[in-house]
């Protein structure tokens, strides 16, 4: 693959994994969906970690959701009072 074609893909990925993470922010006990959505987190590492082998670092934000439930909508979020 290209520079273009491996950045293509990284993009659909991370484009899928935002969108699932947007339901899961309202149906966080949807097994089906969070195994989806770990699936497309999973794919998008394996082209990241190509695209960074091969042309260096692109960022830093990702992650794989837990097994059980998608907590991540259960923190307080940087601007809300409970954070700081």
């Amino acid at each position: 693959m290209t520079r273009d074609e491996l950045l293509n893909e990284l993009m659909e990925l991370d484009f899928m994994a935002v969108d699932i993470a947007l339901y899961l922010n309202t149906h966080p006990d949807d097994m089906e969906t969070i195994e989806e959505y770990n699936k497309v987190i999973r794919a998008a590492d394996v082209v990241r970690e190509k695209y960074e082998t091969m042309y260096g670092p692109l960022c830093s934000f990702r992650s794989v959701s837990g097994k059980e439930k998608f907590d991540w909508i259960d923190d307080p979020w940087p601007w809300q009072k409970a954070f700081n």
